[in-house]
């Protein structure tokens, strides 16, 4: 247990170093500076680590909600330099490739897809699917909509106008996935009956970053999404909790669903994936129940 504290002490000081010099950044945009700091974070956190950030005491916890929001307006930045870029060849999404943490999404995508299969077989081939804050690059989209599900159609919601701007740019040239994928600006708060046409819901793990905005988008969710309806939230676990926010799956049951899955990968797959189903109010209860048994442990 000595050793463990240690571990962990140690961590959380090269955490609370990496934040205090990207927090002097003139910029957080793509340059070498950026990048070099950001790789840095990304090693230290990636690898398993007995930390559990949710127990962290009051300073470290404010380190680490303000470094949540600097890798979230890093993230913005990154995927925008890469999205105009990417728009400038003749079909751009011939050219995804090029973005350094592609292989991720690929691999997240992938995941998600499969946790679906497994746990919600309904929503093998959907008809259609929510993306919630998919950004400048809306790489889960596009690579689902190439791979996993060619007949799906696709609606992206996005804050940001200039955002789903750049997106727009990157399917002109593809008149498969072109056809099937809409972006919309609007705020997840604002929807309503829109989200009654959805076989499954993706939620970014960047959309409510602090727990409260987050259970409170998932509540929403709840109210609206069809019962039957599949939610994949994305999360984060270990060190993992200092890039990106955790969720808790009890605010999942909370929100009015049932959680099937809660999948914590340990390979290079930085987020994990919480899948869930719309349950009607009176099978509320029995979610709320035995979600601490369900919580994924359960590996597959």
């Amino acid at each position: 247990m000595e050793a463990q504290n240690k571990e962990v002490a140690a961590l959380v000081e090269k955490i609370t170093g990496l934040q205090a010099a990207i927090a002097k950044l003139p910029s957080l945009s793509p340059c070498p500076e950026v990048d070099a700091l950001f790789t840095d974070l990304v090693t230290a956190c990636v690898p398993p680590s007995p930390v559990d950030v949710t127990k962290l005491g009051p300073e470290a916890q404010a380190m680490r909600e303000g470094l949540i929001r600097l890798c979230s307006t890093a993230e913005g930045k990154l995927e925008a330099h890469y999205a105009d870029m990417l728009a400038a060849f003749d079909n751009p999404l011939d050219h995804l490739h090029r973005f350094p943490y592609y292989s991720n999404y690929i691999n997240l995508s992938k995941l998600e897809y499969e946790l679906l299969a497994r746990y919600v077989p309904g929503c093998v081939a959907p008809a259609r699917v929510a993306f919630v804050g998919p950004g400048p690059l809306p790489f889960t989209s596009l690579v689902l909509a190439a791979r996993q599900l060619p007949n799906t159609l696709f609606d992206n919601y996005d804050l940001c106008d200039a955002a789903n701007q750049r997106a727009k740019k990157l399917i002109r040239a593809d008149k498969d996935v072109g056809a099937r994928m809409s972006f919309h600006t609007a705020d997840v708060a604002d929807l309503t009956q829109e989200l009654r046409a959805y076989d499954v819901v993706f939620l970014a793990a960047l959309v409510g970053m602090a727990a409260e905005e987050k259970a409170d988008v998932i509540a929403h969710l709840g109210r609206h999404m069809t019962d039957g309806a599949a939610l994949v939230v994305r999360s984060a676990h270990g060190a993992r909790g200092f890039l990106y926010p955790i969720v808790d799956p009890e605010d999942v049951a909370r929100g009015g669903f049932e959680v099937l899955a809660v999948y914590h990968p340990d390979d290079e797959v930085v987020n994990s994936v919480i899948v869930a189903r719309k349950v009607d109010a009176r099978r509320r209860l029995d979610s709320r129940t035995d979600v601490r048994a369900r919580q994924a442990r359960r590996r597959w």
